[in-house]
């Protein structure tokens, strides 16, 4: 084994979504995260409150946020649609000639 296949990164061998676990600990990290935006915007409306228009955009700002929180967190990604793979064969007719047809 050389160097470079020693520190070469793995390759991905499968098409597999992450697991249940992985998905549902990257929506809470984005909860997570959009609920702490809400907090430094009513820090900083108060903060800025002789600004009144800031104040106010900074309020308004952090009002929707917890809906919004929630809605990302139980977002999960859509589902891959699967191509499933069935064996298809040639058809095939019973006979190639052509048949004498009676009308009557």
């Amino acid at each position: 084994m050389n160097e470079h296949d020693r520190h070469s990164d793995p390759v991905l061998i499968t098409a597999a979504a992450p697991s249940y676990d992985d998905e549902l600990a990257a929506r809470k990290r984005k909860y997570i995260l959009t609920m702490g935006l809400r907090f430094p915007c009513l820090i900083l409306a108060g903060v800025f409150y002789h600004t009144w228009w800031l104040a106010l955009a900074l309020l308004v700002l952090s009002v929707p946020l917890p809906w919004i929180a929630v809605l990302i967190a139980n977002d999960r990604p859509p589902r891959k649609a699967e191509e499933v793979s069935r064996y298809r064969r040639e058809a095939k007719q019973l006979e190639a000639r052509e048949h004498r047809v009676i009308d009557g």
